[in-house]
């Protein structure tokens, strides 16, 4: 993708990088290191063979994730996030963030109903 093809939005920019919670939740687990395929589809719940494999493709051309091959039979294939893949983590750190403090904030609203 060049910079002809982005939004002039930064939101929106971000937003058509990661697309959807599928590619987050990628990120989310290649940010503590390399993962094979396996390792990716045990960790992401509920996403399946097909929807993660269209994922790892999409965010390796958009230069988010970097793949390797071995030449081994099986074939290993291991995944890793890019430095630019890499940078996405303080989004990351701020959705969690997010997540926590809507919790507490509904347990609170929850409380306040009893």
């Amino acid at each position: 993708m060049n910079s002809k093809d982005l939004p002039k939005c930064p939101i929106e920019t971000t937003l058509k990088m990661l697309g959807c919670k599928w590619k987050v939740l990628i990120i989310r687990e290649l940010l503590t290191g390399t993962k094979r395929f396996g390792e990716l589809k045990k960790a992401v719940t509920g996403i399946t063979q097909k929807v993660l494999t269209s994922k790892l493709r999409e965010m390796e051309e958009l230069g988010l994730v970097e793949r390797k091959i071995y030449p081994q039979i099986p074939p290993k294939v291991e995944y890793t996030l890019t430095d630019i893949g890499c940078s996405l983590r303080p989004v990351l750190e701020s959705l969690k963030d997010w997540g926590k403090d809507y919790k507490r904030y509904t347990k609170l609203v929850e409380k306040m109903k009893y």
